[in-house]
């Protein structure tokens, strides 16, 4: 893996054990960059990437941790400080979907959603800009539903929609130092949450005019461009990968 865009950068990818994660981790890793592979439960899907990353020639090493907890995201930065030390580019993909009717509100899908997808990505680029070198990037993840709300999923989009906002704040405080933070808003992809709910992959498809779902890979090639050099002047906004869908 030499002479590639991202060579000697090291990525941080949240969620990296699997789905949309593992397959940004093992693009970046061919764009030549180095892969904390982090993982809250799926353990063995991260540890199965950064092999598949190794057979590619590349090098990865695979850490724990609930982002919804500040302290063990304080713990994983800590594991990040000893190895591998330094840290270019935070790809926020962490997420979890959960929702229903508004009546039937559960305090359980509330701390999780909130805790996952909006506290997570706070936490993490938190404690990143303690650490990031100068010209970084923050890459964070919202998803179409906060642009297209619907039925049920009011927590969900809301707290993907404070991810935009958290993007465009962080755009200005860490300009000074060259850092770049931008949002991918993606839509239905497969690997991804849509595998979990295949009676809406239909529905999905058909809002689409290319009449399909997305690809992982389709996603990481965005996430790839924004942690690229050819990024450098491309901060603050928010690119919609959802193949013009309207849901």
């Amino acid at each position: 893996m030499t002479g590639k865009p991202l060579e000697g950068k090291v990525a941080l990818v949240t969620g990296a054990g699997r789905g949309i994660g593992r397959v940004i981790a093992e693009r970046l890793a061919r764009d030549g960059a180095k892969i904390v592979a982090h993982y809250a439960s799926s353990r063995a899907g991260a540890e199965d990437t950064v092999r598949h990353i190794a057979d590619l020639g590349g090098k990865a090493i695979a850490y724990g941790a609930d982002i919804a907890k500040r302290d063990q995201v304080i713990a994983l930065f800590r594991q990040i400080d000893s190895d591998p030390g330094r840290l270019d580019i935070v790809v926020n993909n962490s997420g979890v979907a959960a929702g229903g009717p508004l009546a039937e509100l559960k305090d359980e899908d509330v701390e999780t959603i909130f805790g996952v997808n909006m506290l997570g990505p706070l936490y993490i680029a938190s404690e990143a800009a303690k650490r990031m070198a100068d010209n970084g990037r923050i890459i964070n993840f919202s998803s179409s539903a906060a642009k297209y709300p619907g039925s049920g999923s009011g927590i969900y989009g809301a707290a993907k929609r404070a991810v935009e906002y958290f993007t465009e704040s962080w755009a200005r405080e860490l300009g000074s130092r060259g850092i770049t933070v931008n949002t991918i808003i993606p839509g239905a992809t497969s690997p991804g949450m849509i595998d979990a709910a295949p009676q809406l992959r239909e529905r999905f498809a058909g809002a689409s005019p290319f009449k399909r779902i997305g690809t992982a890979e389709e996603i990481a090639a965005a996430v790839a461009f924004l942690a690229s050099p050819e990024a450098s002047w491309v901060t603050g906004g928010h690119i919609l990968a959802n193949g013009a869908a309207n849901t």
